[in-house]
């Protein structure tokens, strides 16, 4: 306790560093959380209509009624196209050929070209897939209508699909986007925040009357990680409220067995800005080594953005020293699925595992130090 309070001097002494360690978490969530938007919506296209008639502009009609479909705009050449999508205006063109009308008069079928900017890659698959939509919508109808002058009775399709979203209803991207973020930002700053503790003490030379004391390697861990687990929670109470208040994340399960597997979370992040601080000695080079150490392994292996699954062999057994992956699998499954920690017990597990490994490397090059 004694340390505790020690090191609570050196942070409520560093006003600064403190305010950012407890409102930076949340002013990056809801950074990211509007920025990182993935749904596809308002997709500026155009139309080359070369047929120029009552069928090639009904159909076109459909398009411009979408919601997540934006018309910008009729064009009279393939010039016009390919200058509307370099310069950015347009993402999409649909181009009705000549001989729209007749072949579809004719009962033959007509194809319609549609050019998409696939610079993303992403986007642009999700807006062939409007556009295909649409299309099929629109065979229905034209079909049904021939039907019926022809004296039939309506289409009926041989099978259905009735789909039932389950734990995000409305397909929003920042219902799995927004958990992803809190972690990232919490390991991210756990970690930078920690790793002053050990190297701050070596610059300004306290670390040799430390050394001088009868106090334990387990006793430094341990008093140097209370103070920095209060301001986690701190952190983790925030971001978890803008979550909930501000971007209508639900928070189906127990909110207490969200918090203690944070607490488990924090425990793990914390201690490896502390291995990282008792490493480097230098406090520029330990903010350094935490960034590089948490920041792109976090984004790029924990499956928040890119799914573990379809990684190669290599990467995804790296994946399991990355306790993000962990903890976006547990706040996912507690908050969105509403399931009880006891059946995420294998994340929970990991999690001890890593915390455990990083308090045993901690007390070691802390041991190492005091033989140096």
């Amino acid at each position: 306790m004694a340390i505790a309070q020690k090191e609570w001097i050196h942070i409520y002494r560093d006003i600064r560093s403190l305010i950012l360690a407890l409102f930076t978490p949340a002013f990056l969530v809801l950074i990211f959380g509007y920025a990182l938007n993935m749904d596809v919506k308002n997709v500026a296209f155009i139309i080359y209509d070369q047929d120029t008639s009552y069928f090639s502009r009904q159909f076109a009609q459909m398009f411009m009624h979408s919601e997540y479909l934006t018309f910008k705009g009729y064009v009279a050449t393939y010039k016009d196209v390919d200058s509307a999508i370099n310069s950015g205006n347009a993402v999409a063109a649909l181009v009705i050929p000549h001989d729209f009308t007749r072949r579809l008069k004719s009962g033959r079928s007509s194809s319609v070209q549609c050019i998409l900017d696939a610079s993303d890659s992403m986007s642009a698959t999700i807006a062939s897939a409007y556009f295909n939509a649409i299309v099929t919508q629109y065979n229905f109808q034209w079909q049904q209508q021939q039907l019926n002058k022809a004296g039939f009775g309506t289409i009926t399709m041989p099978v259905s699909i009735e789909s039932r979203v389950w734990y995000n209803e409305e397909l929003l991207s920042k219902n799995f986007v927004v958990p992803g973020i809190i972690v990232i930002v919490l390991a991210i700053i756990s970690a930078l925040i920690t790793s002053l503790a050990i190297s701050r003490e070596w610059e300004r030379g306290t670390m040799e009357s430390l050394i001088t004391t009868p106090v334990r390697s387990w006793e430094v861990i341990t008093g140097k990680l209370i103070p920095y687990i209060f301001i986690g929670m701190f952190d983790v109470v925030i971001t978890y409220l803008v979550g909930y208040f501000v971007f209508d994340i639900p928070i189906r399960g127990s909110f207490t067995e969200l918090l203690l597997v944070s607490i488990l979370f924090l425990i793990g992040t914390c201690t490896f800005g502390l291995v990282i601080s008792g490493a480097t000695r230098i406090q520029v080079l330990s903010i350094q080594v935490a960034m590089i150490a948490t920041y792109l392994p976090t984004i790029l292996l924990s499956g928040f953005i890119f799914p573990i699954k379809n990684m190669p062999v290599l990467l995804q057994a790296i994946t399991y020293i990355i306790p993000a992956r962990y903890m976006i699998a547990l706040i996912k499954g507690i908050a969105l699925k509403g399931l009880a920690a006891s059946l995420l017990s294998t994340q929970i597990i990991f999690m001890a595992v890593f915390a455990s490994i990083m308090i045993i490397i901690g007390m070691k090059k802390i041991n190492l130090r005091y033989a140096g």
